[in-house]
């Protein structure tokens, strides 16, 4: 007899749903299956296409090959038009082997197909978290809908574009953190944390997720991930014991495998202030000191959403606050702007008082898909040759439109709490 808690529930409605209507397979396959043809299409024609993913490819035939990712600037596997550092942990470079198997456009394809699936489950999950949405549409149909407007929001497409992997850790660790590591995980439950820990041995920044499971009370989910990502770590010391040591003693914090952190594209407190500074020396000691700041109502919101089981705005706080404090995040790293749409829809029931509640919460919605569906840092705000340091003042508030959402949606927080606290507080004194 089978186990019905061994799938979560919502899986297993999803499922049922599916099955009982073949057109939205068709739909939920079509944008991937579009990215797998014309990947193939492009290798027959020998057309440029994916940058990154040609890098994660070289990545694992240098390692294949037994040769070093990080002795020289560029990798011997890549082609002229993708010449750019191996950025990341040798534990990477062993997860994209096989990219290897295939020609770098198809490798393209196969990684754009499965981030727009990655993608798709990220908004499924999160509807699925959320206690409303509207009710005229059944969360299949919402997750279908979402999942094709979503791709004009410049952190998706630009990451489908390059042949990035931002949607699938992203994609990792929600699946992780909001399925898994819950009683809806079912038998995967023993299993809480390990995505979360093998996203950060394929990119660092995800060890943001690491404390957040320690904050919201999942301690061995906590430990499992730390542990997988040491494991993988130790494993790869082991395999490659030159490329591990090469890397956690340089590479890792060599400012140049990055790329020059003041163009517009790094929308991180650390690109800020060094186009603020013009490269100051200072810049990434100043940044660290703000983060370290900002720690404080980021730990208060996480634990406050989590104590109202509310896990999707406590983990989304999480995500953004990694985004600032990260030394690098391009806005292709922004990803985490789809769970947030997904979050401000529920905050729009279908029948909302008119008011100045109503206005603030369409105005939040309408600002976040303008800011990251306009393009603003590629076709608005001047960039290029450094003249990011030159900019005026409006530059300098377009140029950092991304970081700017989580900064205001803060301090909202931080005025609406404040106003309760008051009127708590006049209430108590007339009462008295």
């Amino acid at each position: 007899m089978t186990d019905r808690h061994a799938t979560p529930s919502w899986l297993r409605v999803a499922a049922r749903r599916a099955t009982g209507r073949p057109q939205q397979l068709i739909l939920l396959f079509a944008v991937p299956a579009l990215l797998v043809g014309y990947g193939i299409v492009a290798a027959v024609l020998n057309l440029q296409l994916g940058v990154d993913s040609t890098v994660y490819r070289s990545g694992a035939l240098t390692l294949l090959h037994g040769e070093s990712l990080y002795d020289l600037t560029t990798l011997h596997y890549e082609p002229y038009w993708a010449l750019l550092p191996f950025t990341y942990p040798p534990t990477a470079a062993l997860l994209f082997v096989p990219l290897a198997l295939v020609p770098n456009q198809v490798a393209w394809g196969i990684l754009g197909g499965v981030s727009v699936l990655a993608m798709t489950l990220v908004i499924r999950v999160s509807v699925a978290q959320v206690k409303r949405m509207p009710t005229w549409m059944s969360p299949a149909r919402i997750t279908l809908i979402l999942a094709v407007l979503l791709l004009a929001l410049e952190p998706v497409w630009r990451t489908v574009s390059l042949g990035q992997i931002n949607l699938i850790l992203m994609a990792m660790v929600v699946l992780d953190v909001l399925v898994v590591c819950t009683e809806s995980g079912g038998r995967w439950r023993k299993f809480g944390g390990v995505l979360t820990g093998v996203a950060a041995a394929v990119k660092l920044t995800p060890l943001i997720f690491v404390p957040h499971l320690f904050i919201t009370g999942k301690k061995a989910d906590g430990f499992r991930a730390l542990g997988t990502f040491v494991v993988l770590q130790l494993l790869m010391f082991a395999a490659a014991p030159h490329d591990a040591l090469l890397f956690w003693g340089k590479a890792v914090s060599d400012p140049g495998r990055t790329g020059p952190v003041y163009i517009a594209g790094n929308q991180s407190l650390n690109g800020l202030i060094a186009r603020l500074s013009s490269l100051a020396p200072w810049t990434l000691q100043a940044a660290i000191a703000i983060g370290l700041l900002l720690a404080i109502p980021a730990f208060v919101l996480v634990r406050r959403f989590h104590r109202q089981h509310r896990p999707l705005p406590a983990l989304l706080v999480t995500a953004f606050y990694g985004l600032l404090v990260s030394p690098v995040s391009w806005s292709h790293h922004w990803v985490w702007v789809v769970p947030l749409v997904v979050f401000l829809l529920s905050r729009l029931p279908d029948h909302l008082p008119a008011g100045t509640g109503r206005i603030m919460r369409l105005a939040g919605l309408i600002s976040v898909a303008a800011v990251f569906g306009s393009c603003v840092l590629i076709l608005i705000v001047p960039t290029g040759a450094g003249i990011e340091m030159y900019w005026d003042g409006w530059d300098f508030v377009l140029g950092s439109a991304y970081l700017l959402v989580p900064v205001v949606a803060g301090l909202v927080f931080a005025i609406r709490w404040l106003r309760r606290r008051m009127a708590r507080r006049r209430t108590e004194e007339s009462t008295a």
